[in-house]
């Protein structure tokens, strides 16, 4: 087994004829990467910066949104209930497109991706801020049953 290699090879040609990039599976640093999207952020660094801008955005939205209550205590159930179903889809969504991020093995963008939920908890979930900084209870994490 060659533990030196920290990157599983694809084939060179796929059945279209394009060229594939090896596909890492352990962390590794460098700009030089593809995060979400064929192609992006390829190999500018400005464009890996953006990228990590972008995924540290969406880690700091997830957390405003799983933290923040915009709906009014006077206003219809049902509508709040679907608001709420709906604020919960888009958080969901939102997670799932930092985890995909994360799951691209690029250290720097994982680095984003948990600064981007420390940052947000700091402003939208913890008290750091003063009464409207945070919420009175905070969410339950231990696992469901």
């Amino acid at each position: 087994m060659n533990t030196g290699n920290m990157c599983q090879t694809v084939p060179s040609h796929n059945t279209t004829g394009h060229r594939r990039s090896p596909m890492h599976t352990s962390f590794y640093w460098g700009h030089e990467s593809q995060i979400l999207f064929s192609g992006w952020p390829g190999s500018s660094r400005g464009m890996y910066a953006l990228a990590l801008f972008f995924v540290f955005g969406l880690a700091v939205i997830v957390e405003c949104l799983s933290y923040r209550s915009i709906v009014k205590p006077e206003a219809n159930k049902v509508a709040a209930w679907f608001f709420k179903t709906a604020m919960h889809t888009v958080r969901a969504g939102l997670s799932y497109i930092v985890m995909l991020a994360v799951m691209s093995f690029n250290g720097g963008v994982f680095l984003a991706a948990v600064s981007g939920h420390a940052a947000g908890f700091l402003i939208f979930g913890s008290k750091a801020f003063g009464k409207h900084g945070g919420s009175e209870k905070l969410p339950n994490l231990s696992p469901r049953r």
